[in-house]
């Protein structure tokens, strides 16, 4: 009889089927370290999340709604509900989150320890100035030796309507509002493949912003994780 165990941070379920009667073996950690570049023109990402973890763990599901913590995120760019949810799962040994923006055309890197088991990637990041849209990695495994790279695209998290409007904006741009708990009237209601700016009417209050400068095409950033032992 096998026992399973469920666990996602959206509103769909990710299922692994695990040993109930499997020993404990200590914990035998490996370090890596990952670079984030942005490649968009006029897009900031806000403090990237990276975790460590099991397969069991997604931090979403395309075409599912999205959970409240990765709602924050990407409306807010506040890593801290995601990472708590992650901490408090028992399946993530490395949860950080790189702090600082990351402008256009800029790197960071950052060194990380992942435990036994723990052989999946995942990192997270709103951009600014969007309304709910967020580059992501998604439960992508871990190299076992050397490096891997991989481009990482924008998804709308479906939360918020996309008026591109500052006065719903958060960040150095614009200053607007970060998180507006919904559901809200033109929410996408589920999380999908973001389409980038467009042009919008003018709004009676606040000023709208456009595809010009803060336009991207899939995708928005190029990651790198290598093995250091």
């Amino acid at each position: 009889m096998r026992k399973l165990f469920y666990l996602c941070l959206g509103a769909g379920a990710a299922l692994i089927a695990g040993s109930a009667w499997a020993v404990d073996e200590p914990p035998k950690e490996r370090t890596y370290e990952v670079t984030i570049t942005n490649i968009t023109k006029g897009q900031t990402f806000t403090p990237q999340l990276i975790a460590a973890h099991k397969g069991s763990i997604q931090l979403f599901q395309a075409g599912e709604p999205a959970g409240l913590p990765l709602e924050i995120l990407a409306e807010a760019g506040d890593t801290t509900p995601v990472a708590e949810v992650l901490a408090a799962s028992g399946k993530a040994s490395a949860v950080e989150t790189i702090g600082g923006l990351l402008e256009p055309g800029k790197s960071v890197s950052m060194t990380f320890s992942a435990a036994r088991g723990d052989r999946f990637f995942s990192m997270a990041a709103m951009l600014i100035p969007t309304n709910d849209t967020f580059v992501a990695l998604n439960r992508v495994p871990l190299p076992r030796r050397g490096a891997w790279t991989r481009t990482a695209i924008a998804y709308d998290a479906g939360t918020e309507d996309n008026d591109q409007n500052c006065l719903n904006i958060p960040g150095p741009r614009c200053g607007g509002e970060g998180h507006s708990p919904g559901p809200n009237v033109g929410d996408e209601g589920f999380v999908y493949v973001s389409n980038g700016f467009h042009n919008l009417p003018a709004a009676e209050e606040g000023e709208v912003l456009g595809p010009l400068v803060y336009d991207w095409r899939n995708p928005v950033a190029r990651v790198v994780v290598r093995r250091i032992h």
